[in-house]
């Protein structure tokens, strides 16, 4: 009886390990998982694109949506930043570039997993934002967050994306990239 050596490694390195390292490359489902990663692309860049000033004439200005959420379960924080004008100036600046520059990274596939986590983070606040449960809980913000939450989770800018070039170079191998990158 031999005995080969065994590496040990704790339970969230093997749950970390086998979703980082999940392999679409080539199959039906990683096909798909590229188209998502496109048409949510192209859903939050376009958003972004035609509220920047140079598109739409003016500027954006998120004052209106802030002020009247009076339905929604954190009208206080958007009262709160619809009325001080530093936080408005953010805002009105984050939510355009943040739409084109999230778009932008699903649709080359770099950074996905930092893109896919930011458009995440919007989509909660534009869900409780709107607040318009009238007809149940699951609505189109609710369907965009699990896009988002599903792309970053698969890693899909590993397939057909740059993040599949990145990861091997030498950043792109260092575990916190593993993060990042997919």
């Amino acid at each position: 009886m031999s005995t080969t050596p065994t590496t040990q490694t704790s339970a969230a390195e093997t749950t970390f390990g086998n979703v980082l390292d999940f392999d679409l490359q080539g199959t039906l489902a990683g096909y798909w998982i590229v188209a998502l990663r496109v048409i949510t692309g192209y859903w939050f860049l376009h958003a972004g694109y035609t509220k920047f000033s140079f598109v739409a004439g003016e500027p954006f200005d998120a004052s209106g949506y802030l002020l009247n959420a009076s339905g929604s379960p954190i009208a206080g924080l958007f009262a709160w930043v619809g009325s001080t004008p530093w936080m408005l100036e953010f805002t009105n600046f984050m939510i355009p570039m943040g739409e084109f520059l999230i778009g932008l990274g699903l649709i080359v596939g770099a950074l996905v997993r930092l893109a896919s986590f930011f458009g995440g983070v919007l989509m909660v606040f534009f869900y409780l934002g709107n607040a318009d449960w009238a007809h149940g809980l699951v609505n189109g913000d609710l369907m965009g967050l699990m896009l988002f939450v599903t792309l970053g989770i698969l890693g899909a800018g590993r397939v057909l994306g740059i993040d599949a070039i990145l990861e091997k170079t030498e950043l792109g191998k260092k575990r916190i990239a593993k993060f990042l990158l997919g």
